[in-house]
């Protein structure tokens, strides 16, 4: 009898064991429930796993985490016993009835080594992994909007999409992010990103107890440290704050999307993106890191600029504390003011602009109800308070106000902001001075241009009746832009904008002529072109390209906003690119460990994308004729723009190519059939676009390339080394990520199919944008045109063609006759 009521006891328990493994959900834990090392839950869409893992290659240590499953694999996203790990495989997870998950080494360990916190009392709790990779404790009944307990409020090194950062005052919850120690070491490195509450919250990097970075307060758009920043289609950023919680968030918008921001060990914030087809994650965005990057470098009053040399100087009216300290490229101790305040006694506000707003942890805010005005107002009321501005840029509303020395600013070529600086009286007449001197200057300007107006009226006549041919062609470009409805420039107002074209305001120049930095009235920063009398280019190139770049849209193009056309001068007037030509970067010892491989492979694309929308989807098929490394321009965020179409031609109806009797390029770039027979066609493009990859790849220019062991050009020692099977060993110096080792290798042979001697071989560009952007198979490359070794001089082996050159090694070669 006994042993039959034992056997029923061992029954009933191993029954209520098995209905409560059979009833409980794949994601779920419910009170009791045990998760040994080697078991794990999964998230409904299989998206997400939690279980025991070790991290990196050699760890031993075990570690309760999530990560992905269904792709991504085994990427670890959060780790609860970061600090505790367990030396061996006997770890268990369980969830006890008052709610708490509990995590001990082994069956038998009585005090667990990590627990959740228990914010209130619940009676039906389970656990539950969700697919945003949150791992939640709720209530049965009150269902998640009230949890118990949620992963997401305590993040390690990796923020996911749905994930609050900043604090929750009823739950008293404040988030951080802190990297891993290292790869196989998942407890609490040295980096940690945070956000401050004092004054107006700021996001704040810091390494250890020192601030490495600011990347400052929310401004309706972005984090006033973040300039690069820019709404997308792939995910929405949200600042949140209220009475209960202060936070930032970010949602997907496509959630087909792998996305996530990580820490890593070495204090890089990242944002990586999950490329299927790639098989891995690719570094979509990276936290700003250049020369400006450090917290407070030019001290109080000072701002930093990466554009100048030395990086650091002193706001207009202020003048360095310690000059001798500044002479050494100390600039820690800050600038002082020329003329002290005395407040009440004419003092008032000067505004600066293009800046990174200081550090607000001593500052003063009201979000919604306040003006502009309004802010000044109060500003000007308190003399404690420095400077004042609008806290959101996306309504215009809202009060910032300053009551300390500004400290940690940056001058931003784009997306700075405006900030109002309190001023001794003295100061601000300076101010009118100058104004005064400005208005002298453009009436000084304005009356010899009328005068000039005048003439050029009554010498029309003449000129036309003299020269009509001539005549014809000044005109041509002024009614082509009339009918293309581009802006006309005033001659003066390029004077204005470029200080009357200044050395200091030039960028550059080439066969057409000077380029200059000018800065409209409306404070648009622009690069003036300007046609110089010695060009080699004249007014059919001119108009050739106010013609094709007025009627071209695409983002992988340098903007056109119009042009001048007075008397004997003519100018282009485009977007400025602040970081200028692809040449300065690629090809200069310093700057070119800036670009790291996913910029240059982004940069790639972009002519790729800019070239196929030339050829194939513009209303226009273009041929450039010119594309070069000088001519690749780069913005703010180093993304391409193709400029320069003055020696571009356009195709009608089912014409594939054409020739020529005035071959115009670039020497190492020109194909074979154009700079020996003057043939040109979209496969000349093509041919440039696979110099300027193997040069981007390579950092090396075509032209001029020396190797110890031959005497090829460029392409040449690429093709050796394909053959060879050493392709990486192509790639500059500085790319050693081994990550990109196959995207590097696989854009080297796109580069040598597009440069293959024969015209018939090579890609259209719909096929290699197609070629970057997939793992479709690749044929083999057939040998590159000029694959014939050069003398010891370096010149290519030619009889047939006389050349001029330009200061941009632009050159206009005439064909003799055969």
């Amino acid at each position: 009898m006994e042993a039959i009521s034992l056997f029923l006891y061992c029954f009933i328990i191993t029954f209520n064991t098995l209905l409560v493994c059979i009833t409980a959900a794949t994601d779920t834990i419910v009170v009791n429930q045990t998760i040994r090392d080697g078991q794990t839950i999964v998230s409904a869409q299989q998206t997400f796993q939690l279980g025991f893992f070790s991290p990196g290659n050699v760890s031993e240590n075990r570690y309760l985490g999530i990560w992905y499953k269904r792709l991504a694999t085994g990427t670890v996203v959060w780790v609860a016993n970061r600090e505790t790990p367990i030396t061996n495989k006997s770890g268990e997870l369980t969830l006890d009835p008052s709610g708490v998950l509990v995590l001990r080494s082994s069956p038998t360990d009585t005090t667990p080594i990590w627990s959740s916190k228990l914010f209130r009392a619940t009676t039906n709790p389970v656990a539950q992994l969700l697919d945003t990779g949150n791992l939640m404790v709720i209530d049965r009944v009150d269902g998640p909007e009230n949890y118990v307990w949620q992963s997401f409020d305590h993040p390690g090194d990796t923020l996911l999409p749905g994930m609050k950062f900043g604090r929750n005052l009823e739950r008293g919850i404040v988030t951080n992010f802190t990297s891993w120690r290292s790869a196989n070491d998942p407890s609490q490195g040295q980096y940690m990103l945070y956000m401050d509450f004092n004054g107006l919250p700021q996001v704040y990097q810091k390494n250890g107890d020192r601030i490495q970075f600011r990347a400052g307060s929310w401004n309706g758009i972005r984090y006033i440290g973040n300039p690069n920043f820019r709404p997308n289609p792939v995910f929405t950023y949200e600042y949140v704050t209220n009475e209960r919680e202060t936070y930032a968030v970010f949602e997907l918008s496509k959630h087909s999307v792998l996305t996530r921001i990580v820490i890593s060990p070495e204090g890089h914030a990242i944002r990586w993106n999950w490329i299927d087809n790639g098989k891995g994650w690719f570094s979509y965005w990276r936290g700003v890191v250049d020369k400006c990057f450090g917290y407070a470098m030019c001290g109080a009053y000072g701002s930093c600029d990466t554009m100048r040399s030395p990086l650091c100087g002193c706001l207009e009216g202020f003048t360095p504390k310690r000059r001798d300290e500044w002479d050494m490229s100390n600039w820690t101790s800050g600038c002082r003011r020329e003329i002290a305040l005395d407040c009440g006694v004419g003092d008032g506000f000067r505004k600066y602009s293009w800046l990174k707003l200081p550090d607000t942890r001593r500052s003063w805010f009201d979000r919604y109800n306040m003006t502009l005005d309004e802010c000044e107002i109060k500003c000007r009321k308190e003399c404690n308070c420095t400077a004042y501005t609008t806290l959101d840029i996306s309504y215009n509303t809202g009060c910032l106000l300053w009551y300390d020395e500004l400290i940690d600013m940056t001058r931003f070529t784009e997306n700075g902001q405006d900030i109002y600086i309190r001023m001794a009286a003295a100061e601000l007449e300076k101010d009118k001075r100058v104004s005064k001197r400005k208005k002298k200057t453009r009436m000084s300007i304005f009356i010899p241009v009328i005068l000039g107006l005048i003439i050029l009226l009554l010498g029309l006549c003449l000129l036309i009746i003299k020269n009509r041919k001539n005549a014809r062609a000044r005109r041509i470009p002024i009614q082509q832009t009339n009918e293309l409805d581009l802006p006309l420039f005033s001659l003066s107002t390029l004077v204005n904008a470029t200080n009357n074209f200044s050395f200091e305001n030039k960028l550059g120049g080439g066969g057409f002529g000077p380029v200059y930095k000018g800065c409209l009235e409306d404070e648009r920063q622009v690069a003036v072109k300007r046609l110089s009398e010695c060009s080699l280019q004249g007014a059919e190139e001119f108009k050739n390209e106010v013609i094709f770049i007025s009627k071209l849209q695409h983002r992988n193009l340098v903007k056109i906003l119009g042009c001048c056309h007075e008397g004997q001068e003519k100018m282009l007037v485009y977007e400025y690119m602040p970081n200028k030509g692809l040449d300065s970067f690629i090809f200069h010892e310093t700057k070119s460990k800036i670009l790291d491989w996913p910029q240059r492979f982004n940069i790639i694309n972009g002519i790729a994308r800019g070239l196929l929308y030339l050829h194939q989807d513009s209303r226009l098929r273009i041929i450039h004729r010119d594309l070069k490394a000088a001519n690749i321009l780069l913005d703010h965020d180093m993304n391409a723009k193709i400029s320069d179409f003055g020696m571009a031609r356009s195709f009608r109806g089912n014409e594939t190519e054409t020739n020529t009797e005035r071959v115009v390029g670039t020497y190492g770039y020109m194909s074979p059939e154009y700079a020996g027979d003057g043939i040109f066609s979209v496969k000349s493009d093509v041919f440039s676009f696979g110099v300027l990859v193997l040069e981007i790849v390579s950092g090396k220019k075509n032209r001029g390339f020396f190797h110890q062991a031959h005497n090829h050009n460029l392409l040449g020692h690429a093709w050796r080394l394909y053959q060879e099977g050493k392709g990486l060993e192509l790639r500059d110096a500085c790319l050693i990520d081994s990550h990109y080792n196959l995207e590097m290798l696989r854009s080297i042979h796109v580069g040598l199919l597009c440069v293959q001697h024969n015209p018939d071989d090579r890609p259209n560009m719909s096929t290699v944008v197609m070629m970057l952007s997939s793992e479709i198979q690749l044929p083999e490359p057939q040998q590159p045109g000029f694959y014939n070794e050069r003398n010891k001089f370096g010149s290519e082996t030619s009889s047939s063609m006389q050349t001029q050159g330009s200061n941009n090694n632009v050159t206009v070669t005439l064909l003799e006759p055969r």
